[in-house]
């Protein structure tokens, strides 16, 4: 099992034990994790999964793809460099530890 650390916007904490081969998000759904809403069950297209990797993870976690980046720009409120759609991550044993922060607000 991979631990993955969500924190809320408000700083409570959520420590998940997930399987690899799944997505970050399914990992937080799964869990019941507040802040991630997923309404479109992963396809990428909603951006209401929207995370901050933490900047000790950015060059450990693969980049985004074009197609992310852009729902990124148009669908996230309070993006920032960090930014991803949790959707896209795939959990590997690599991302052990990973620390996923959550915004304010999901859009």
């Amino acid at each position: 099992m991979v631990q993955i650390r969500f924190i809320e916007h408000g700083g409570a904490e959520h420590v998940v034990d997930v399987a690899p081969g799944t997505s970050v998000m399914q990992a937080a759904t799964a869990n019941l994790v507040p802040g991630i809403v997923a309404d479109c069950g992963g396809a990428g297209n909603c951006a209401t999964c929207h995370g901050y990797v933490d900047a000790d993870w950015v060059g450990r976690v693969p980049p985004a793809s074009t197609d992310e980046l852009e729902m990124i720009d148009a669908g996230c409120f309070h993006a920032q460099p960090n930014s991803r759609l949790t959707c896209q991550i795939a959990v590997t044993a690599d991302l052990d530890g990973l620390t996923i922060r959550l915004p304010p607000t999901q859009g």
